[in-house]
């Protein structure tokens, strides 16, 4: 049996989006492989999460979710069906009934949607017409670096694609015979590995959207897949938009008397030239040196900001010297 999403993450169905977000991210930290590495059954547990946010936190999915359960992937075919409902069909061997009803809580396993399916969208023994529909979008978190952000970096994704069945062409039967192959469900899920590129300059909620890799549709193209970006916190750079800031420690006496500093960057480390004076907590902007703009030429700036570093153990001299300076009243 299937696991509730809600389960998962730890919500109640009432849950905000904000919630879902945050209880998403709090068991991803835990559970992520690179925190337990080797560890099957916390990668497992992930890819529950991935999976259940990649569901919750999509408003239309998460109605589908809401209504239909576990077969919410088939929201789709199946309201396309109940559109249809009241339609005269010309269906033979159903003791003269002009069309079929059916209700949604008499459904069992996905077998039985392709019995749903066969009635609406027979070839051959009826009159009804398959309506093309567009497959339904795939959400897929993904989580990057800073410098893969930075840079730009490729993934590659081990998915469960949704696709007609070869063998029936998603009819689910084959001359009045059930299906063999998806034992007429019309669909068939088959496991993918699929590489992605994630564009340089990503933040937080950016949607890379792949065109033609969702959910296959009903006689139509393709869903697209969107990932759903998330960009780790860095240890030394912190991102405001598409700026950085960091903190840089200054010698107390290159801040009185100036000098230069070197700052490191997403790229190499530069030098920065201190103004003699220089206080504590000042900012200095490096034009050009923050994070690509995503889709747009040019980058934003880094900020430095600086940390006076007092000196330690100091010797006899040195604390002579700052004796004389506090008796000069510096």
């Amino acid at each position: 049996m299937a696991k509730d999403f809600y389960d998962v993450l730890g919500v109640g169905r009432g849950a905000s989006e904000k919630e879902v977000r945050s209880a998403y991210r709090k068991l991803a930290r835990k559970y992520h492989p690179d925190v337990n590495p080797g560890d099957k059954a916390a990668e497992a547990r992930f890819k529950e999460i991935n999976q259940a946010y990649e569901v919750l936190s999509d408003a239309e999915k998460r109605r589908k979710y809401d209504k239909y359960g576990d077969k919410w992937e088939y929201a789709d075919q199946i309201e396309e069906a109940q559109r249809q409902r009241g339609a005269r069909y010309g269906f033979g061997g159903y003791g003269g009934a002009t069309y079929q009803e059916f209700d949604l809580s008499d459904l069992g396993d996905i077998g039985d949607l392709g019995g749903v399916f066969s009635t609406f969208f027979r070839r051959g023994g009826g009159t009804g017409t398959r309506t093309a529909r567009r497959g339904a979008d795939i959400q897929q978190p993904v989580e990057v670096s800073l410098e893969e952000a930075y840079h730009g970096t490729t993934r590659m994704l081990e998915m469960v694609a949704t696709e007609p069945c070869p063998t029936c062409g998603g009819a689910g039967e084959i001359a009045g015979a059930t299906c063999h192959t998806c034992q007429g469900a019309g669909f068939v899920q088959r496991p993918r590995r699929l590489e992605v590129k994630i564009p340089a300059g990503v933040t937080n909620g950016s949607r890379v959207r792949i065109a033609g890799e969702g959910q296959a549709g009903i006689g139509g193209q393709k869903g697209d897949l969107l990932l759903v970006v998330t960009v780790r916190p860095h240890a030394r750079f912190e991102r405001k938009g598409d700026d950085l800031h960091e903190d840089i420690d200054v010698p107390v006496a290159t801040a009185a008397l100036g000098g230069e500093v070197e700052v490191p960057t997403m790229t190499a480390r530069v030098m920065l030239k201190i103004p003699p004076e220089t206080q504590n907590g000042r900012v200095f902007k490096l034009a050009g040196l923050g994070m690509p703009r995503l889709g747009r030429e040019g980058k934003g700036d880094l900020y430095a900001r600086v940390r006076l570093r007092l000196p330690e153990r100091l010797n006899d001299r040195q604390k002579k010297l700052f004796e004389e300076l506090r008796a000069a009243g510096a």
